[in-house]
């Protein structure tokens, strides 16, 4: 198979959660490790840093890839969901995994994957280990795809652990309590393996310090401590918390690498020419300004509409469409009454049809039309807009992936 035809099958053949939902969860680690068996256990080669939470865990990792690429370490990122191509999961230094690296991985293990029927994201997990150890990365970067202590991702003893923060999202899975989604989160804790909280509440904390307690883990709660706020070229306001929490988990990772102040300052200053890093309060067009950003669900929608209230305009446009397990009555009050929108439906199994969005939103005193596609809400609100009006576009990380 070509790599088209590759990506097609794992996407097509396999259970793919950003596609079908509930269906592809898996609730235990059992075919991930029967996974990393198979491929000899890569996963214990490497030096990594795990990196869970409901929101800022993509600009956490790209940060700290960012930043270890400065210091001169050879580095892994993986992470999920991609934007606009499946090698994205995967990058060294920047770079994506090649087409054929994918191609080989897929064909040399396909009938193991089918006679066990593992997941999208078993294989995919499977397939970064297996990269980075091969390749013969010095540090890896790795997100969790959702939660932490069912994810797949969580086969490793990485050298720190970060949970960036709690907000509700998946509930279906995690829990409908704070309680619950930080007990999953927390999941990631190993024995004796120091642990980064970023923000916390009441509620998480005694989650995590108990957690902590248990395994015999150091906590460290990165939005207690005061530090340098270094400016940096992901600019969303959110990122102030997400830049103290690389912070101290780089303070973390010194006593095993050797990275300086300026690699620090440079690594945030440029994480998107370094890791490739999109879609979070990017800049899409000048005059009328343009702005898109994934973040969608109420945590992390609540901050960008407070920033994106702050930016000077004269009318407010807003190219807007969700997927269909979001819980509307949550993100729909968040979203600025004295605006146009322009409603569509991201192009994916279960992204929410438009008119349905629109009717749920006029219940909260939003109004606009409905449009075919992300594609052509994004044209009709340039067309529409004056100079000096300023676009939005959001609600789901599909919505931003299709206008990139």
């Amino acid at each position: 198979m070509n790599y088209q035809e590759t990506t097609q099958w794992m996407f097509s053949r396999l259970p793919m959660y950003q596609q079908q939902g509930a269906s592809a969860y898996k609730k235990d680690l059992t075919n991930t490790l029967l996974l990393a068996a198979h491929l000899g256990n890569p996963e214990r080669r490497i030096k990594t840093i795990h990196i869970a939470g409901t929101n800022g865990k993509g600009s956490v990792s790209n940060m700290l890839a960012s930043i270890l690429q400065e210091a001169g370490y050879k580095t892994g990122l993986y992470t999920s969901p991609h934007l606009k191509d499946f090698r994205e999961r995967i990058k060294i230094n920047g770079q994506d995994i090649s087409e054929e690296a994918v191609c080989e991985f897929i064909a040399q293990n396909k009938v193991f994957f089918e006679k066990n029927q593992l997941s999208f994201f078993e294989m995919t997990v499977g397939l970064a280990f297996d990269y980075f150890e091969k390749e013969n990365v010095d540090i890896a970067v790795i997100e969790t795809g959702m939660g932490g202590r069912l994810d797949s991702t969580n086969i490793i003893t990485p050298l720190v652990s970060v949970i960036t923060n709690i907000g509700f999202d998946h509930i279906q899975f995690l829990g409908n309590t704070e309680e619950a989604i930080a007990g999953e989160k927390a999941g990631i804790i190993k024995n004796n393996i120091p642990i980064v909280i970023g923000e916390y509440t009441d509620i998480t904390k005694k989650v995590f310090t108990g957690k902590a307690q248990a395994t015999g883990s150091d906590i460290y709660f990165a939005q207690d401590e005061v530090m340098a706020d270094y400016p940096s070229d992901l600019t969303g306001a959110y990122q102030v918390n997400n830049k103290k929490t690389v912070l101290k988990t780089i303070a973390l990772l010194q006593k095993h690498f050797n990275i300086t102040e300026d690699n620090i300052k440079n690594g945030l200053l440029n994480v998107k020419r370094n890791t490739g890093f999109m879609g979070r309060w990017q800049q899409i067009n000048d005059r009328p300004v343009a702005v898109c950003d994934t973040a969608h669900n109420a945590h992390g929608l609540k901050i960008v509409v407070q920033q994106l209230l702050q930016q000077p305009f004269e009318k407010l446009h807003i190219v807007f469409g969700v997927v269909n397990d979001k819980d509307l009555t949550d993100i729909l009050p968040l979203l600025p009454k004295a605006a146009e929108y322009y409603f569509c439906r991201p192009d994916v199994p279960r992204g929410l049809d438009a008119e349905v969005l629109q009717q749920k939103a006029a219940e909260q005193g939003l109004s606009g039309g409905v449009y075919t596609s992300v594609t052509t809400a994004y044209k009709a609100a340039l067309s529409n807009a004056l100079a000096d009006d300023f676009i939005y576009v959001g609600g789901s990380t599909f919505v931003v992936a299709e206008i990139l």
